[in-house]
Order: C-alpha cells, then structure tokens, then sequence
C-alpha cells in the first residue's frame, strides 16, 4: 500500500476499464495515464467528439472473472499487479471513479477442470463468493447494482484454453451425439439462491439462548505444560550476609550451611502464578498432558524421574487445592519422537507391539502416583489417523484398553475416577448438497478420520465395516485384525466420549486439482471461499461442532460428550483478538443447541488454550516480558462460563445452587487449618496469662493498703 504501487494499480485499471469507461461515464477522454504513457500511439478526441461520447449509456455494463486473454500479457503491461477475484472491491472503485452509475453485473462467473462432470464443487463457491460480495456491495458499501448474470449456460469452446476447462452451469458430453445438457451443482445452487433472491439466515443458524446444567464442566487446555523445576529461594542451604552498606548485595558465608529440608509443593515457584491465572478465568477444569518422555527416559521404570513426577503432583494437588479439577493425559503426539521416549521411537514406535505394553506399565506409574489427586483420565489424546499406518493404530488401540484395563481393575475402587480417549473429530461436509456421491465420499473419510479408533472402543469392537470394504476393493490387505480376545479388551474401554473440535473439511469425489486429490481414498478436499478464515487458514464453521457432535450421538449412542479442546489461532501482534471471541461464541452456542435441541449429552467444554507461550497464536493470554495478559477473548469466555451459557428472558430465573467454592484468600486459612488452631491457642492462652497477671496484680495493690 505504498503510494507508487497505488498509483500503479489506478493506471492498470485505466488501461482495462478506464479506456472505454472514462469516455462514457465522466468527460468524453481517454483517462491521463493512458495519454501519458501511449503520446502519440493513442488518438485525440475533438471538442464535439468528446460531447458526442459522453454519456452514451443508460447504465454500467460489467464483465467480471477469469478473463483469459488478460491473463496472457506480459507482466510490465499489467504495471506488475496481480488480478483480484474481489468483485466487491472493484464494484466500490467503480461506484467512486465514475459518479455512482447503475451497475449491471452481464457476464460473471468462474471456471473448473475440463475433465470436472457435474459437481462442480469449485465453480459453484466461487459464484457463491461474487454473488454474495455483490449483496454486501449493495447493502454495506452503497453501489447501486441492478442486476446479475452468471456466465456461462453451458460448457463450451474456450479460444486458446479449447475444451480444458468448463464454465457452464449445464454440462455438456463432447464425445456424445446427443450432445445433452445435464445441470451442474452450480445450476441447482444458483436455482435456490434465485427462488431466495439472496442469502436468506437459516433457522438452524441463529444463535440460541439458554444456559448448561449446573454440574457443566467449564474448562482450559494447555498441551503440555512449562515444566520448571526450578526451587524457590527458601530451599537454599547456604547462609548469606546483607552487604547494607556498600554493594547491597547478598555474600554468601563459605563452610556455613543450614539443616536442609524437605522440598514442598510452594517451593516450584512457577505453580502458584499459573493457578492464579486459571483461577481469574473461573474455569472448573485445566486439560494437559504428561511428558511421557520425561517422566521414564528410558521407557521403563528401570529409571524413574522423580522430580518431574513430583512437580506434576504438586501441579494436581495444587488444582485441586485451588477447586479446580485436573484432567490429565498420559500420551500427546509431538513432532520430537511422537512424544514417546527416545529408545521406545528408536524401536518402532507404535509400530512396535511392545510400545503397547510399555504403555501400560507407564500408565499403571502415574494412576500410582497421581490418582489420588486426579480423578479425570484421558489415555491418548487426539492421536492423529492421517498421518498413522494400520500397525500403529492397532497397537495404539491395544495400548489405550491395557491402560483403561489397568485403572478399572487396580485403582477405580479407591481412586473413583474415569478414563477415556480423547479423538480429533473435524467434521466433514459434502462440497456439493446435491450430489449423493459427495455424501458417500464425506461419510468414508469420516470412517477413516473418526471411526477407525472410535468404532473399536465405542461401537462393535472391530474397525469400521466402511473403512475394511473400501480397502477390500483396492486389494488394501494391510489393516490387522483383532482376535476374539483383542476385540473383548478393545469394546467398551470409555467412561465418556472426549472429543477435540476445530474446523470442517468440504470433499467432493471429482478431481478437480492433482496436487490436492487424495488418490487414496478418491476424495478432493477444499473449503467454500466465503467462510471466515484465521490467519493461519483454519476455517470457522460453528455449526460443524453441532454436526459432529449429533454424527457421534447416531453412531455411538447416548454417552456423556466432552469437548476437551476447541479453538482458532488469531493475530499474535493483535491487541483484541476479535476473531477468537467470535469463534468461541459461536462454537459454544453450537455446543449449546446440541445439549438443549438435540439432546446431546454434553457434560463440558474446554478451550483450546491457555497461553501464547505454550501454543503461539491461540492463547487466551499473551505472554510478553515474562508477563501473562489475559487478551478479550479470555474476559468474553469468563462472561460465558459465569453466564453459564447464553442466558435470555426464559432462562433468567434458572440458578444453579451454589457450591462450595474455595477463594484464594479463603484457601490460605482452609489450607492451614491445624497452625491457625495452634497460634489462635497461643494468643488465647496469652491473653488468659495477661489477664491473670492483671488480676493479682491489682489485688496485691489492695491488699498492701
């Protein structure tokens, strides 16, 4: 946006439109940046000529899109600018440049692979997208639009392109005799939106006011969390002296030390600022995950980290002191050795059946260890399908029933806890509503995405039926198979159905670009170009949340839901992260009309997450200086969580009762209750002493007279 590159881009306008438009709609001329750059190549118009062309047109006629022969010049003759599709862009610059004409949209569309039939998934967002920036033109900028026309009718001859690449909204079947035109996708959308006359709000989009069940768990993610075992300065066995007087300095006395003690949870000073944190959200629940590899090194409890098994119990014991409830997973996958420890990712990790048994003794470790303060079990977490052979998801599956196994046998009777797994679910929408084999395609790469770990755990015990046919079909023979014994010890290993949420996917079965189609499973992915994009290009798409989430309820029954982690990334640099409090809203209110309309179970929501030290860009603080600020979108989710929901008149009167909630000047004397008896002993039996001494005193002083 430099002043040089705008007055660039004005002159490759000139040069395009400004040609013939300037002429007609402002003076009868040809714009000065043409008559400038061209001089003598370009003719004079007289006086009377200039009279007799101004103003011949009754409206603005405009072609807009991929306009081939445009797209052929050489670089300098465009002064270096690049084409835009924003239809809503160019309709302002014409509304300002040539005095707020009637604009008729003639010829307007886009186009898609000549090998692409009739779901053209790809032509129809674009037409979408000009449609929709020519309604905001209209109703948010002012232009005077007075009407629409998509091109093309039907497939065609496309000058120096020939036949490949279509841009009708019928198909046509060159190789054919008939010649028959058949609708496209893009012709049924275009069909609706005409017998709409617009983008009309869908019933099932509006937001919904109500609020959740009382016992609702509000919480925050953080991955992993900063493990500093760094002590406190009172742990320091050294004795120093107070230089007051010239370096102001502590000096350290040589040969002199203290009676050292035990360390205590207060001496991790990195604990205690971090539960504040949590504590000014009003959050009930913190998700985060163990360091497997730093817990046992070596894979085995043949070498024990106890330091960093205590800081993770004092980081527990301190939630809870602060009533928050720790949920804790014991797997995450990382980019460093899939967080494994190094010599079980050096022998194959999950590749490895051992993995699976190594797996369950770690986990049998930290339910020891920590069960007594935790109370909330999550075995893996989002472990990731797309990038994961069939062996590994195979002994992935064995290694979570072993650990719910281990748990449910040998510590549930006293700890009375609950343990699941908590699956990466982004839903996935046909790209075309029409087309029965875009449906067919998005239910297979939900299988696939989903099913492949939830329906052994959650449904029949096996893989999906879906998933084994498909592969069946392709001579695919590499997806195991669970014996008897396998499929009794895989089934029912849940307490609840934890879930992650944060995006959705559109696939349609055309292949419409090579370098995106998924041979594997025939699916091409995309996204329809008018959602709202992140900075890092997640799309927000609500109600997908709701979408999956009733998916999940069809397949797997009534169970309680978690959402244990849901967020977006946003602006690192921004000071109001608008998007993120948008996202939320909206997301938790899809939440919502699952729990009240549809009957979902859901039991809690957390979001994704807690601060930009640990997960840069989606923290609801920020972290600068060695300082946390909380942003608005951590104010806009503590409003929530007070809320309960979305409160409106019919739900005003409902209260949950209250529970006991533990402050933080409150927690200080409940915490210490056996010293504070002791010192209040102390101070009444000095005041007792005192009052004696009063006494006698005073009846000494009577006596003597």
């Amino acid at each position: 946006m430099t002043d040089h590159s705008i007055k660039e881009c004005q002159k490759s306008l000139d040069f395009v439109l400004g040609w013939f438009a300037k002429p007609i709609f402002i003076d009868g001329d040809y714009p000065d940046s043409m008559k400038n750059n061209l001089s003598s190549l370009l003719p004079e118009f007289t006086e009377s000529e200039k009279k007799f062309i101004k103003g011949t047109a009754d409206f603005f006629a405009l072609s807009f899109g991929p306009t081939l022969s445009f797209q052929l010049l050489d670089p300098h003759m465009k002064f270096r600018q690049l084409e835009s599709p924003s239809l809503r862009q160019l309709l302002s610059w014409i509304d300002l440049e040539y005095n707020h004409p009637q604009i008729f949209i003639v010829e307007n569309g886009w186009f898609v692979s000549g090998t692409t039939k009739r779901d053209d998934a790809k032509y129809m967002y674009y037409l979408k997208k000009f449609i929709m920036e020519t309604l905001k033109a209209i109703r948010l900028d002012g232009v005077d639009v007075i009407g629409y026309t998509a091109w093309s009718l039907m497939d065609g001859f496309e000058w120096h392109r020939g036949y490949s690449i279509r841009r009708g909204l019928f198909y046509v079947d060159f190789l054919s005799q008939e010649k028959k035109l058949l609708p496209k996708s893009s012709a049924l959308f275009y069909q609706k939106l005409i017998e709409k006359n617009g983008f009309l709000p869908l019933p099932e989009n509006q937001p919904l006011e109500g609020t959740f069940p009382c016992d609702f768990a509000w919480g925050v993610v953080d991955n992993y969390i900063q493990v500093d075992t760094t002590l406190s300065q009172f742990t320091d066995q050294n004795v120093y002296l107070w230089d007051v007087h010239h370096s102001k300095r502590l000096i350290k006395v040589d040969g002199l030390v203290t009676k050292k003690r035990k360390s205590n949870c207060v001496d991790f000073a990195a604990i205690r600022p971090q539960i504040a944190l949590l504590q000014e959200m009003h959050i009930s629940h913190f998700h985060f995950s163990l360091d497997w590899a730093l817990i046992l090194p070596l894979g085995n409890q043949s070498q024990v980290n106890h330091t960093i098994l205590h800081y993770y119990g004092c980081v527990v014991s301190e939630l809870v002191r602060a009533n928050i409830t720790p949920v804790v997973a014991l797997w995450q996958p990382a980019a460093f050795h899939q967080g494994l420890p190094r010599p079980l990712a050096r022998q194959g990790a999950w590749e490895n059946p051992y993995t699976s048994l190594a797996f369950a003794e770690y986990a049998t470790l930290c339910f020891k260890e920590l069960g007594h303060h935790v109370k909330f079990w999550i075995t893996m977490n989002e472990p990731y399908t797309r990038n994961m052979t069939y062996s590994a998801g195979h002994n992935l599956l064995k290694a979570h029933a072993l650990a719910w196994r281990v748990y449910d046998e040998k510590f549930r009777r006293a700890q009375k806890g609950k343990i699941s797994i908590a699956l990466l679910t982004d839903w996935i929408e046909p790209a075309c509503p029409f087309s029965q084999k875009d449906k067919e395609v998005a239910e297979r790469v939900l299988e696939f995405d989903i099913g492949w770990l939830a329906e052994p755990i959650f449904g029949s015990g096996d893989y999906p039926r879906v998933m084994r046919d498909w592969l069946y079909q392709r001579n695919n023979f590499l997806l195991p198979y669970f014996t008897e014994d396998e499929k009794k010890l895989i089934q029912g290993t849940f307490d609840f159905l934890a879930l992650s949420h944060y995006t959705t996917i559109l696939v349609d079965w055309e292949k419409e670009d090579p370098v995106k189609y998924n041979d594997y499973l025939e699916v091409q992915e995309m996204t329809d170009i008018t959602w709202l994009n992140s900075p890092g290009q997640v799309a927000v798409v609500p109600w997908g949340l709701r979408k999956v989430l009733n998916w999940l309820k069809f397949k797997y029954g009534d169970l309680p839901v978690y959402i244990t982690s849901n967020g977006i990334d946003d602006d690192l640099h921004s000071e109001q992260d608008e998007l993120r409090v948008y996202y939320m809203q909206n997301y938790v209110n899809e939440a919502l009309k699952a729990y009240t309309l549809d009957g979902v179970n859901l039991c809690g929501y957390f979001a994704y997450s807690f601060n930009d030290r640990t997960a840069p860009k989606f923290g609801l603080y920020r972290y600068a200086a060695n300082q946390f600020e909380p942003k608005l979108s951590m104010k806009h989710y503590r409003k929530i969580i007070d809320n309960n929901g979305f409160p409106g008149p019919e739900t005003m009167g409902r209260f949950c009762p209250e529970e006991f909630s533990m402050c933080s000047e409150c927690s200080f004397f409940q915490t210490r209750k056996s010293l504070l008896v002791f010192i209040a002993f102390i101070f009444l039996a000095f005041i007792i002493s005192l009052s004696l001494i009063f006494y006698y005193s005073k009846k000494g002083r009577r006596s003597y007279k």
